[in-house]
């Protein structure tokens, strides 16, 4: 087990020298500043005083920048993909604003995937093999497993001004809570939360609250924000399976 463990500790070295690249999807660039208080991701991110007075959004649906180099992903995976970082954007940034139609908006949000590389299935497999044959309470993941996710986003006001905006990119870490999965898009889609958790930091003025979940919730066509079926997969498999923890298949984006 000791080799192992070493083995995954150095990966774990090798997956975090990865370097966030300009896609050229954010309207400008100027003024991002590296996060270095961030973890297990790579992010830079700039706010401009002026987002303080924004009120109500609109959010505009994500899509794939041209830096998208994926051939392997059929439309159904991009779809599903995109649909998963609208649900999350919705669930985080509808806790900190109202969502309104884009004429009466203070500002819009737009976001892109910019990046994604593939979940390894049959490595993921072999990894709950591993997971459990070694008696620890953190998942070891094994290499050809590991899969990404970078993408981009940013919040303008009605004249075009960049209130906020954030690059983002995350790998799989061959040790900790990165489940496997038997879909080339697992980790990707697991790392959409993580994504849309940044954008709502990013995007909210300093020393203000996120709020209660308004009710009835704006985001409900994406369906539920809490997927403890999801989790509970994860309990009795070991793995991340989108069908139990991902957005509704038949979502569309929200109405204000």
């Amino acid at each position: 087990m000791r080799p192992l463990l070493v083995l995954a500790a150095a990966l774990s070295l090798g997956a975090c020298a990865s370097t966030t690249t300009k896609s050229g999807f954010l309207t400008s660039y100027e003024g991002l500043q590296t996060n270095t208080n961030a973890v297990r991701a790579e992010i830079m991110q700039r706010q401009d005083p002026a987002l303080a007075s924004v009120r109500r959004i609109a959010l505009e649906p994500t899509v794939f920048a041209s830096t998208v180099d994926a051939p392997w992903m059929t439309p159904a995976e991009r779809e599903t993909l995109a649909r998963e970082v609208d649900a999350q954007l919705c669930f985080e940034l509808t806790e900190r604003y109202d969502l309104a139609d884009p004429a009466s908006a203070d500002a819009r949000v737009r976001a892109a995937i910019t990046s994604v590389t593939p979940t390894g299935k049959i490595g993921s497999a072999a990894s709950v093999v591993a997971g459990v044959l070694i008696p620890i309470p953190i998942g070891v993941r094994l290499p050809g497993t590991l899969g990404a996710l970078a993408a981009e986003a940013e919040m303008l006001s009605r004249e075009g001004k960049q209130l906020a905006a954030l690059s983002w990119n995350r790998s799989a870490a061959p040790v900790g809570t990165d489940s496997p999965s038997f879909s080339r898009i697992g980790d990707a889609l697991q790392f959409a939360e993580p994504f849309a958790d940044a954008a709502g930091n990013t995007m909210t003025a300093p020393g203000v609250r996120t709020r209660p979940i308004p009710s009835p919730d704006p985001c409900a066509a994406y369906g539920p924000r809490f997927r403890p079926e999801g989790f509970l997969a994860k309990v009795a498999t070991g793995l991340y399976v989108p069908q139990m923890s991902g957005a509704k298949k038949d979502a569309t984006p929200p109405k204000p």
